[in-house]
């Protein structure tokens, strides 16, 4: 199996033995940011610091002025926690001189610094309460930016194909500073009603799709209104959405939400597609079931199979989680769609590396073609052995 493993342009920038040690692990691919969302990371192994504060989203190349001039919503270039000005094109150069093949990673709709300085693009829940990190793709402005951010970010020099995450809703679930929202656990469909945007734009759309949307927002919020209390149920799915909602008001809803999500995707494929050389595959971060938000947008695969080149599915958390993510997506491919098992290898983020093998070897055999190993670049040294050892496994099987 082809496997790609995830890097930082920080991790190789300043670190001659990077690329080298990362080819060493038996990988073929790197994924390497190109865009990328505020984040704090341990960088184990660098000879000049263990730890990079990325203090808002970025790029992390220069942006093109051409592209951005006049324009209100306009990516950031990097700050100081890189040490170059186009960062990502001198780590993809060391990774491609040590053989490895170089994916874009970029990341979308996940902005903190986007919706802190323009309040108006975020997502607006049905109390009224507004998440920065969470740009409301329903929005004409930020479609735009993010249709062209994902065909600049995507098509870097060298690239041979990108990797497009956070292509989709956000919501509430966000892993922020010193979080404190886990004091009443939501279940499946209760953190999908807390995802809904009622901004104006989508309140047209509630509308445009059979729904009075002040009528869907009051029914949201007596939906939660058992779980503030402590006696909310554990729904989940499209049967828990309608059980919580009504007929015909979650039928409006997820309408609403499944066709924004799905042209979004298809505008921001074609742009890539548009700007890339031929034979640039095209992958999206995605969760096989299309009404979930976050990173791996949820998508319907039968459909953006027929757009994207193949999708990277999060296949950590054991035999049912892959079978969740594989099961529903494998029976749409086609003869050269890639299915990426993504598989978390540092075990202090919780993930398995002494059981790669395995694993990797249950996601093939579930559909999957290729692998995507989060992430180098955090791991540890013992993480980086059971890696070597695991990869060397499953190719003499």
């Amino acid at each position: 199996m082809k496997t790609s493993a995830f890097l930082y342009p920080w991790d190789v920038v300043g670190d001659p033995e990077a690329a080298g040690r990362v080819a060493a692990l038996g990988v073929q691919q790197v994924t390497l940011a190109s865009a990328y969302h505020s984040t704090r990371a341990l960088t184990p192994r660098h000879p000049t610091h263990r730890v990079v504060t990325a203090e808002y989203a970025a790029v992390l190349y220069p942006p093109g002025e051409h592209q951005w001039r006049g324009r209100e919503l306009r990516p950031l270039p990097a700050g100081g926690w890189v040490t170059a000005e186009d960062a990502h094109g001198v780590a993809a150069d060391a990774l491609r001189a040590a053989g490895l093949e170089v994916h874009t990673w970029v990341v979308l709709a996940h902005n903190s610094r986007l919706g802190a300085e323009h309040p108006h693009t975020s997502v607006v829940n049905a109390y009224g309460d507004r998440y920065p990190w969470a740009p409301c793709i329903a929005r004409p402005d930020v479609r735009r930016y993010l249709v062209d951010l994902a065909a600049e970010a995507a098509v870097r020099p060298g690239a041979s194909g990108t990797e497009l995450e956070s292509l989709g809703w956000y919501g509430l679930a966000h892993l922020h500073g010193h979080d404190k929202i886990a004091g009443v656990p939501l279940g499946d469909a209760a953190q999908y009603l807390m995802s809904l945007c009622f901004c104006s734009h989508c309140r047209d759309g509630y509308a445009e799709s059979g729904a009075d949307p002040g009528e869907l927002a009051a029914a949201v919020r007596g939906a939660l209104a058992p779980g503030w209390a402590g006696h909310g149920g554990r729904e989940a799915g499209t049967a828990g959405i309608t059980a919580l909602l009504g007929e015909e008001l979650a039928a409006a809803g997820l309408d609403w939400r499944l066709r924004t999500a799905r042209s979004l995707q298809e505008q921001a494929v074609a742009a890539v597609r548009a700007a890339a050389p031929p034979g640039f595959q095209v992958l999206m971060h995605a969760d096989p079931a299309p009404y979930h938000c976050g990173a791996n947008a949820g998508v319907d695969p039968a459909h953006i199979l027929q757009h994207t080149d193949g999708l990277v599915l999060p296949c950590t958390g054991g035999p049912a989680v892959r079978e969740a993510m594989l099961g529903p997506t494998a029976p749409h491919r086609h003869p050269h769609t890639v299915l990426a098992a993504n598989l978390t290898v540092v075990a202090g983020l919780g993930g398995s590396p002494a059981t790669l093998a395995a694993d990797a070897a249950h996601a093939a055999a579930l559909g999957a073609s290729e692998l995507r190993l989060y992430h180098a670049g955090l791991a540890s040294d013992a993480d980086l052995a059971a890696i070597r050892r695991g990869l060397a496994e499953l190719a003499a099987r």
